[in-house]
């Protein structure tokens, strides 16, 4: 399992990272720029997790505090993904910007970032417990339900991203049970695996979408 694992997680990284450069060499306009970036940002922001997730396997030292430290990173990187998919989606679909809609995704995410920073979820001691893990999350589901919404709305008017709001959709369903539950039963962390897959789906929409606007 822990080969299979974490040949997975190197190979996940090294996809993101590297769609996420080749995005950027050829990005053409704003929301290219944004796809790439977004793409970065998952990639090395789950980074800090997989490394040392990959590395625990291996090598016979504590990485308590470190597992902890890279789960917060990804934490706070994912919640800047999610501020860029909106981005993207303005972009992507020449909408207009609604001040209210913007000033919501942005509250959500600082409440978000702000809530992962408290004490109380132990990162160091890698346990948070099912109270936080349900805490910080609320906040990071209301961003995602947004953003499953304004992409729902306009699936039908591009065809790269026409199931992106159902792979947020399934990353969520995938992703909370984790988030508020692993620590008590650990079987579920293997949802990760699908929700990874989730977002490597997302990111070849990206990738597809800028090669289309290259050409």
């Amino acid at each position: 399992m822990k080969y299979g694992e974490s040949s997975f997680d190197v190979l996940y990284l090294l996809f993101a990272i590297l769609c996420g450069v080749m995005i950027l060499r050829h990005a053409k306009d704003h929301a290219g720029k944004l796809m790439g970036a977004a793409a970065l940002t998952l990639g090395l922001g789950d980074a800090f997790h997989l490394i040392p997730r990959v590395l625990n396997y291996f090598v016979d030292t504590d990485f308590t505090a470190a597992l902890g430290v890279g789960k917060l990173v990804t934490s706070l990187t994912m919640t800047v993904f999610y501020v860029l998919m909106y981005y993207i989606w303005l972009g992507a679909y020449d909408e207009t910007e609604k001040k209210p809609l913007t000033a919501a995704i942005w509250v959500l995410a600082a409440i978000r970032i702000v809530l992962c920073l408290f004490p109380q979820n132990k990162w160091l001691e890698n346990d948070s417990g099912v109270l936080w893990g349900v805490i910080r999350n609320v906040p990071f589901v209301a961003l995602g339900v947004i953003i499953v919404a304004l992409y729902f709305k306009s699936r039908n008017k591009n065809h790269h991203f026409r199931f992106i709001w159902l792979l947020v959709t399934l990353s969520f369903l995938f992703y909370i049970p984790v988030a508020v539950a692993a620590g008590i039963v650990p079987i579920l962390g293997m949802l990760m695996l699908p929700k990874t897959v989730c977002y490597i789906l997302i990111l070849a929409a990206f990738y597809a979408e800028a090669a289309r606007k290259q050409n």
